[in-house]
């Protein structure tokens, strides 16, 4: 496999540089408006079904779906190439990874942080960290194996399969976690979440996927993925400002809080990569490997997270706010992980054929 990122991902680029920026003026818009109209964010959050609230339903589904187009099966083939990053990312994201988020947020929101946060918030932000220590990335990974000249077609063999065992584990690992930490899971509700927010758009970049191939060939998947990008950015901004837009009042009587999640997001974030970067160093793993498969444990599928909070604690919950206050700190530390990453390559072998 060769370093060959396609158009589409290297022309996220930009935007990816600036993310923190935008979801900073997202999350400004959102208090202003929340605080500014109360009551129309109180009529969108009644806009449920089944626990699922519409309105995020659509804006996540614009997120998410032009990514699982990007995802192709076929590349699960590939899975005995190369096994050593794989075996590294699996186990860190779903045998490290969830388990070490539910232990620093116990530790900091139940016992740390006891003074400082009333102890019903403080369970409602640690269901939030669960569910993102619980959610590996899909998507952003792209953007930065990209950045750090990743082979591109192994992070693709990757997350098809990351994809794939997160449709049968993620569930099941939430609701031991939240059931470890005494917070009631309703089962129905989380499956629904799964299969909305997972399956489904799955199912539909699948079929979206193999219909422009059959009549374009693999170069019209790359064009339409970023035809819709600019919907899956909108979807991501917009779902921002409703989420702080919900919580706009508690927020700026309590700005404290936003500062007191992302430390253990932080912890997290950071010890995750250097566990992860530290194996595929040792293990003799070649750069173009290693830096994705590190950032891919690193980074969360902070969509799903923050539906999935939104369908099991509601829109103005404190987990949904927690899933938020990740995509604020996840961004600008992703890209001091990759400036690390790439500063430190010739602490690994090349692989043959790449300069």
């Amino acid at each position: 496999m060769t370093d060959t990122p396609s158009p589409a991902a290297a022309g996220l680029g930009t935007f990816e540089r600036w993310l923190s920026v935008w979801v900073a003026l997202a999350i400004g818009a959102g208090l202003l408006l929340g605080n500014l109209f109360p009551g129309l964010f109180s009529a969108l959050a009644g806009l449920e079904i089944a626990s699922v609230n519409l309105p995020v339903a659509v804006l996540i589904w614009a997120m998410v779906y032009p990514m699982m187009v990007g995802v192709d099966f076929g590349a699960v083939k590939q899975v005995g190439d190369k096994p050593k990053g794989l075996v590294i990312t699996l186990v860190v994201n779903w045998l490290v990874k969830p388990f070490t988020m539910a232990a620093l947020g116990v530790l900091f929101f139940e016992y740390l942080f006891a003074g400082l946060i009333p102890p019903d918030d403080a369970q409602a932000y640690l269901a939030g960290v669960i569910l993102l220590g619980a959610a590996p990335c899909t998507a952003m990974v792209f953007v930065w194996s990209n950045l750090t000249r990743g082979d591109a077609t192994y992070t693709l063999v990757q997350v098809s399969v990351n994809d794939v065992v997160m449709i049968f584990a993620f569930a099941p690992i939430v609701a031991f976690l939240l059931g470890v930490t005494d917070i009631v899971v309703p089962w129905d509700t989380l499956l629904l979440s799964v299969g909305l927010y997972v399956l489904l758009p799955l199912l539909a970049g699948y079929l979206t996927r193999n219909a422009l191939i059959r009549k374009n060939g693999a170069a019209a998947v790359d064009d339409f993925k970023s035809r819709v990008q600019p919907f899956s950015i909108f979807g991501l901004l917009v779902t921002v400002v409703l989420l702080f837009g919900f919580q706009g009042e508690v927020i700026l009587e309590r700005p404290l809080v936003i500062a007191l999640i992302a430390i253990p997001l932080l912890i997290q974030t950071y010890g995750i990569f250097f566990v992860a970067y530290g194996a595929a160093r040792v293990w003799g793993v070649p750069f173009n490997v290693a830096a994705p498969c590190a950032l891919i444990g690193t980074s969360n599928f902070f969509e799903l997270a923050v539906a999935v909070a939104i369908s099991l604690f509601g829109l103005g919950s404190g987990a949904a706010l927690a899933t938020v206050v990740g995509v604020l700190v996840e961004v600008p530390v992703m890209l001091s992980l990759v400036a690390f990453a790439n500063r430190t390559q010739h602490w690994f072998p090349k692989e043959k054929g790449t300069s």
